[in-house]
């Protein structure tokens, strides 16, 4: 599905990514965990296409996209949802969903239905359809990110700190959505601080530090996330 090979990147003459090599499989949900500054946003950021590679590949479905502009890489199923979000604030629920299927044509899908689909997995949203985005809870603005990505119906879906300053309660809610998600079929590249968060929903897992990635394992492996997080993340 997705391949990222020996990528280096940075900007300017600041080198972040050293090498980093990955794999997200067909059906699965990748986790990529590491402290601040190690390189999880730039190789977030290096597959949409914002930040360019310097060396290195990375392919969707066995064709090389770390050459093309972010709009065609967007086209081709590849959906961020940010750190911080980036919504529209003064444009309500339903204007941000929108923008998110018209950005892809509507993916091939009708909008009322893409819609009903995103309500149906965030029914906080459909309660919420006229309220502007700027006024809801860091919760909603997380679903509503996440809603945005998923109405491009993208191939794989990129979550960048997903649970980044929501409460405890919000964090499981949202952990069991992404867990739904995934058992209906989407492919998931997550990054993510919260070790326990990213092992009760990862099949397999990967720890960057420095820029380098200094541990793999499949999520199953990995018995104590605080030895984990003392061990490469501490």
């Amino acid at each position: 599905m997705l391949e990222i090979r020996k990528l280096e990147a940075g900007y300017g003459a600041l080198r972040v990514l050293r090498g980093v090599s990955l794999a997200v499989p067909q059906g699965k949900v990748v986790a990529l965990l590491g402290g601040n500054g190690a390189g999880k946003t730039t190789t977030m950021k290096t597959v949409v296409g914002v930040v360019r590679a310097t060396s290195g590949e990375i392919e969707l479905d066995g064709e090389r996209i770390d050459r093309l502009p972010s709009h065609a890489i967007f086209a081709r199923g590849i959906a961020l949802v940010p750190q911080g979000r980036e919504l529209f604030p003064d444009m309500t629920v339903a204007e941000n969903l929108e923008l998110g299927a018209l950005a892809r044509g509507s993916a091939g899908g009708k909008l009322a239905d893409l819609l009903e689909d995103v309500f149906d997995k965030f029914p906080r949203l459909r309660e919420r359809t006229a309220q502007r985005a700027g006024s809801l809870s860091g919760g909603e603005q997380q679903m509503l990110a996440t809603g945005r990505a998923l109405m491009s119906r993208p191939t794989v879906l990129l979550l960048d700190e997903p649970t980044n300053g929501l409460a405890p309660l919000i964090v499981q809610e949202l952990a069991r959505t992404l867990k739904r998600l995934n058992e209906a079929g989407q492919t998931i590249l997550l990054v993510e601080q919260n070790v326990r968060v990213a092992l009760s929903i990862a099949d397999y897992v990967y720890v960057i530090r420095t820029g380098e990635i200094v541990l793999e394992s499949d999520a199953r492996k990995i018995d104590d996330a605080d030895e984990m997080f003392s061990a490469y993340l501490g």
